[in-house]
């Protein structure tokens, strides 16, 4: 298993640079498979999505299709798969797709909430407003 930068996986998606576009495409296509998996950690993950949605423009919906396919791939394993699908579920329903994913990794590491200043993020079943008593 390898580790997968955002860099890799935003010119695989974006096909946008002729020498580092082909490349990434053959390591993702050609040399990872489901034995010899690429590794995509939680940060490159939520990296991924703010590049793709502030620097290429990425609507919500194509996001959420861009990231579906990348946790169904055979040849891609992720830091707990289960927070990143909720995460993208959560994204679908409205929330920020970064949001979500750190209230599911506290989720999953035992936190009985994630405490937020964010109004829209507190609304959220797993998260809570941190307000004045």
């Amino acid at each position: 298993m390898i580790a997968l930068d955002t860099n890799v996986l935003v010119r695989y998606l974006a096909q946008d640079d002729k020498v580092q576009s082909p490349l990434a495409t053959s390591l993702i296509e050609q040399q990872l498979s489901a034995q010899n998996p690429g590794y995509v950690s939680a940060v490159v993950l939520a990296e991924l999505h703010w590049v793709l949605t502030r620097a290429y423009s990425v609507e919500r919906s194509r996001f959420a299709d861009i990231a579906r396919g990348l946790l169904s791939a055979q040849a891609l394993r992720f830091d707990n798969v289960q927070a990143a699908w909720n995460a993208l579920q959560a994204f679908e329903d409205g929330f920020d797709f970064v949001d979500a994913l750190l209230t599911e990794l506290g989720d999953d590491a035992g936190c009985s909430a994630t405490v937020t200043f964010d109004r829209h993020l507190a609304r959220h079943p797993k998260a809570r407003l941190l307000v004045a008593a």
